[in-house]
């Protein structure tokens, strides 16, 4: 047996829809007391504007008008949330066995995590192929799986790529967001103030990894620079040698061009990573501390501006964190 993220999205609306109704008449009801009370019958309406009801409802698609209203939410916003808190649970902050928050500094009490397991170093790759087992695409499955079950995953993946729109498989379409647009999107809710931090290498998408801030510690630059980008710039040497070997094997003027297009892109990730690596590797020397008390902008801008001198060249400067 398994549930539907699609009939509890319906269920949600139908509430939220309950919740706007409900608000509106209480408006109007206040309305008609304070203009029967004041006199005001031929000055005033009681009538309450959707635009002026301060509670969410979700519109599947709104319209150009409905989009300007700051309670209307879409079936893309919705899924967007769900796939936040999911990520929530993968990093801890939140868990499928307790209310509210899960953890948010302070001792970690891993009893609170039965169901699904938080990742345990709270580092999360995020590539444009799957090169870890366990990279916040196969996290988020796996998540979907628990919290909905097995029978239905298939059915809930697809429909979460449905919300979030774009070409390819289900999972192709949510690693394609969580490589994009995951991050602008938690940026935006929080207001450029993010408790998940993206390490991200730059342009070329050639490392990204997401961690939580309430989780940090002195050592977690180095497992992100030894675990993840070590091994994620080995599996881009070995990818680019299998690319050559395609290239010169191949007969077809089409593979070839396919293989040449995928080694190029893979030189650039590649270079690309190896400019990060000395940047990463000058801030993970340092144990870099930080005070949750000194807030987010604080201790977000003790990771960026990384200098790097390079021999007869101008010294360049690394943001080790995606901007904000």
């Amino acid at each position: 047996m398994g549930t539907l993220i699609r009939d509890k999205y319906e269920a949600w609306k139908v509430e939220c829809q309950k919740r706007f109704a409900q608000l509106n008449a209480n408006e109007e009801e206040l309305n008609c007391i304070f203009i029967d009370i004041y006199g005001l019958q031929d000055e005033l309406s009681p009538e309450v504007a959707d635009k002026d009801v301060t509670v969410y409802r979700i519109i599947d698609e709104p319209d150009e008008e409905e989009r300007k209203m700051r309670y209307v939410l879409s079936k893309r916003d919705a899924i967007i949330t769900l796939i936040s808190y999911a990520v929530g649970c993968m990093l801890g902050r939140y868990s499928l066995d307790v209310e509210g928050l899960a953890f948010a500094g302070g001792d970690w009490d891993a009893s609170k995590y039965s169901s699904f397991v938080p990742d345990a170093d709270n580092i999360l790759p995020i590539t444009d192929e799957e090169y870890f087992a366990d990279d916040i695409v196969s996290r988020f499955v796996d998540w979907v799986r628990v919290a909905y079950g097995q029978a239905t995953l298939e059915e809930n993946l697809r429909f979460v790529a449905d919300a979030l729109g774009g070409n390819g498989t289900p999972r192709e379409v949510i690693r394609n967001y969580f490589l994009k647009d995951f991050y602008k999107d938690h940026v935006r809710t929080y207001k450029k103030r993010p408790i998940y931090w993206l390490f991200d290498s730059g342009r070329q998408d050639g490392f990204k990894a997401l961690i939580y801030m309430h989780r940090y510690d002195r050592d977690t630059l180095g497992r992100v620079r030894v675990d993840y980008l070590h091994r994620l710039q080995a599996a881009y040497e070995n990818a680019i040698q299998g690319c050559g070997r395609t290239i010169d094997s191949t007969t077809t003027a089409a593979e070839k061009g396919r293989a040449t297009r995928k080694k190029e892109k893979l030189q650039r990730q590649l270079e690309e990573c190896k400019v990060y690596d000395q940047a990463l590797a000058h801030l993970a020397g340092q144990r870099i501390a930080i005070d949750l008390d000194d807030g987010v902008k604080h201790n977000y801008a003790l990771f960026q501006g990384v200098e790097l001198a390079r021999e007869g060249r101008r010294a360049v400067k690394v943001d080790l964190l995606s901007k904000i």
